[in-house]
């Protein structure tokens, strides 16, 4: 008897890690359907977008990426093919209606909550003509509809714990797009850690649009932390993304007890001017902001940041954009994510007057930019000479050389065997690089933990030298 053929499945992912697992997640639901991954279009029996809007014209790069699969879709009709596109993540849930009107020969709209009722809706694009969109918020939460993950982890474990926002900034269209705050329970978290463990993933981290707001346990965000970091196994540990009003005693402490714990936290600012600040709706100053660093700083003297920042939100002057500039100077970044401020249909600062011209945003974002490039340059030389465990995600480049991750997240190249993939080896930094780290391996035996002692702090007077 010959074997069924598998049907095969193409999904392209935009926007966060988030996405990323979601995306994952949308595979196992349908694997138990027989499709199984594809990389190429005009193989695909199914194509899901899942895309993202918090990026400047991200419904334009959608139905751009559209147009391009109706083609294929024809293509594969005229064969007696059948392809099935979906719009999945949060540009099908705020522009559903959209997409259905300027792209009728899509099947399936549906949002970032109702991923696990796609087997349902792909049985009922199958037997009728008309998209089928689901983009409500359901009152059941979509992780209890998940089958177990399938298959081998990478070496880094992407989890989703908590979803939604409440915070309302001006500029955001989560809360509109992800809906309102919702955290998984500590014990279904826990759970898929320890299988992601088990195939092979050595680093997890634990993904929320406000992931320090996560309220699925008593204790929060650092009762979950201390939870997945007695999983046998973990060897990394990290969260992200993060607010400044959600860093609690508790969770600070949590980066001063957890050795698993790395030394590195994403924390958005966006502006360092309390007018600005505000104007966005953030809830908190920047003196509120340095505070947080400095309590993390103390509990964790090694700890680095990264952060976000807009420049020309609505509103701004040039002297608020002087005070975004002292502050980068005075906390120090080793990494950070810089934008010029974009306006998001149905957000209140879309709608604001005061926008700043755009070539005055240019030249706010570059000067940012080449400020957050000086810091991040100076954090990689002051790691020369550092013993630190990495881990090792692959082969580099270069023949010979693997390449992997330090503690604060810095590409690093070192000869090794590929044996070594997926492990944790320790070396000794050679060259900080303007984006990476060269090093020499001192032992292939893998590391359990990595360990603070033969580092230092980093501190801004270091970064500010190279300014």
């Amino acid at each position: 008897m010959t074997a069924k053929t598998p049907k095969r499945l193409l999904i392209r992912t935009w926007g966060c890690q988030m996405n990323v697992y979601d995306s994952n997640r949308m595979a196992d639901v349908l694997a138990p359907l027989g499709y199984a991954p594809t990389e190429v279009a005009d193989e695909a029996d199914m194509v899901i977008l899942n895309t993202c809007h918090i990026r400047e014209k991200a419904a334009d790069k959608v139905f751009s990426d559209l147009g391009r699969l109706r083609g294929v879709k024809e293509a594969r009709a005229e064969r007696g093919d059948r392809m099935i596109i979906a719009v999945a993540g949060c540009v099908a849930q705020a522009e559903g209606a959209e997409i259905s009107r300027r792209a009728p020969y899509v099947d399936i709209v549906l949002g970032p909550q109702t991923y696990h009722r796609l087997p349902e809706m792909v049985a009922r694009a199958s037997r009728a003509a008309g998209a089928q969109i689901e983009t409500d918020f359901p009152a059941e939460a979509k992780f209890d509809h998940l089958p177990h993950a399938a298959g081998t982890s990478e070496p880094v474990g992407f989890l989703t714990v908590q979803e939604g926002c409440d915070k309302f900034c001006s500029f955001c269209v989560v809360p509109y797009t992800r809906g309102a705050e919702f955290s998984r329970p500590l014990d279904q978290v826990v759970a898929e850690a320890r299988s992601m463990v088990v195939r092979g993933a050595r680093e997890i981290v634990l993904l929320g649009q406000n992931v320090n707001a996560y309220h699925g346990a008593p204790g929060g965000l650092a009762a979950l932390l201390h939870a997945v970091a007695a999983i046998p196994g973990v060897a990394r540990l990290r969260y992200t993304t993060s607010h400044p009003r959600d860093m609690d005693d508790a969770l600070i402490a949590a980066h001063r007890e957890l050795p698993t714990l790395l030394p590195l936290l994403h924390l958005p600012v966006q502006s360092g001017s309390d007018r600005m600040l505000a104007a966005m709706n953030r809830g908190h100053t920047a003196a509120d902001f340095r505070r947080v660093v400095d309590r993390l700083r103390t509990a964790r003297p090694e700890i680095a940041f990264s952060s976000d920042f807009i420049a020309g939100h609505p509103g701004e002057s040039d002297a608020d954009h002087a005070a975004t500039l002292r502050l980068i100077r005075d906390v120090g970044f080793s990494q950070s994510f810089s934008f010029m401020y974009s306006p998001r249909p149905g957000t209140p600062a879309a709608g604001a007057g005061s926008q700043v011209p755009e070539d005055v945003k240019q030249a706010r974002l570059a000067e940012i930019q080449d400020l957050l490039r000086i810091q991040a340059e100076a954090f990689n030389i002051s790691r020369e000479g550092m013993v630190m465990d990495v881990l090792v995600t692959g082969p580099a480049k270069r023949p010979g050389q693997m390449a992997g991750r330090s503690p604060w997240l810095q590409p690093v190249h070192f000869d090794a065997p590929d044996t070594l993939a997926g492990q944790v080896a320790r070396v000794r930094v050679t060259a900080g690089r303007k984006n990476s780290l060269a090093a020499a391996l001192l032992s292939e035996e893998s590391a359990a933990t990595w360990h603070g002692g033969e580092v230092g702090a980093f501190t801004p007077a270091q970064e500010n030298q190279a300014a």
